[in-house]
């Protein structure tokens, strides 16, 4: 791939591994790629504040977070499309009232619900054993997400992203659905896309939508974009980007709508893509 590219990269499963750790493979194919001139950004459905330090440490020239409602590029906010009061006190109440634990995701932090932590532990331990963790390194990761999130802030909040919330069955996905029409709906969770958590956020915001705002905002040519990802709600930036690349532990419908699929993520799949798009 001759030119400079605009790379885009989710983070789980992308960038990390499962346990949220960043093989050294991949910080070197990131570093490698922006020496060679090409501009790396996260897209990630994290927030600002879920990324660690080891990640910004890699170096990139910025990121795309919220699935899409935050765009910000050599550390200009592009963009930022928030969840206002009043959806973030409906969402609240409709959880609290459905008996539902969630977080609520924004760039100043990961604000959780009063019993979130009893809750989540088995299903957080599911998500990672779901893409390959041992029982114990399982145990380690579902203890590391906790550590980031805050407990007892005020909930009804206007800075919000997005929501992620504890699914109890399928059934609470689609009732939120039709109980939020002012929102996008969707669900995430372990390797096959099982779904172990709903999510909320800004109607009409992707992926997709977050990449074309960025190209337009540096002047760049879409044709020159490069996606890798791992799950469904990648598809959005596989089908927008020029060329698309899914990591090998990566779900089905990812890997069924990538133009190439990698290794897995803690075999060098980030450096073997890069490696294969002639990036490094």
């Amino acid at each position: 791939m001759a030119g400079r590219k605009v790379i885009f990269l989710d983070v789980d499963g992308t960038i990390t591994d499962y346990e949220n750790n960043v093989p050294q493979s991949a910080k070197d194919a990131i570093k490698r790629a922006r020496a060679n001139g090409h501009r790396v950004y996260m897209c990630t459905g994290r927030s600002k504040a879920e990324n660690p330090a080891e990640i910004w440490e890699i170096g990139f020239d910025g990121m795309i977070g919220g699935n899409g409602c935050y765009v910000e590029s050599d550390g200009e906010v592009v963009m930022h499309q928030l969840i206002t009061a009043e959806q973030c006190r409906h969402i609240v109440d409709w959880l609290h009232e459905r008996g539902l634990e969630f977080y609520l995701e924004s760039n100043n932090g990961l604000f959780a619900s009063e019993h979130f932590s009893e809750a989540a532990a088995p299903v957080m331990k599911l998500y990672a054993k779901g893409k390959g963790a041992t029982d114990e390194d399982a145990e380690t990761s579902a203890h590391a997400f906790m550590d980031t999130l805050t407990y007892g802030a005020e909930l009804y909040r206007d800075d919000l992203n997005k929501v992620s919330f504890i699914l109890s069955s399928y059934q609470d996905h689609l009732d939120s659905i039709e109980e939020f029409p002012d929102l996008v709906a969707r669900t995430w969770g372990g390797k096959g896309e099982h779904a172990l958590f709903g999510d909320l956020g800004v109607k009409g915001i992707d992926k997709a939508h977050a990449i074309h705002v960025l190209i337009d905002h540096l002047g760049a040519d879409m044709a020159d974009t490069v996606a890798v990802g791992d799950a469904k709600v990648d598809i959005p930036m596989f089908e927008c980007c020029s060329t698309s690349v899914c990591m090998g532990s990566g779900g089905d419908e990812a890997k069924a709508a990538a133009d190439w699929v990698t290794t897995d993520v803690d075999d060098d799949g980030m450096w073997n893509a890069f490696v294969h798009l002639g990036l490094i």
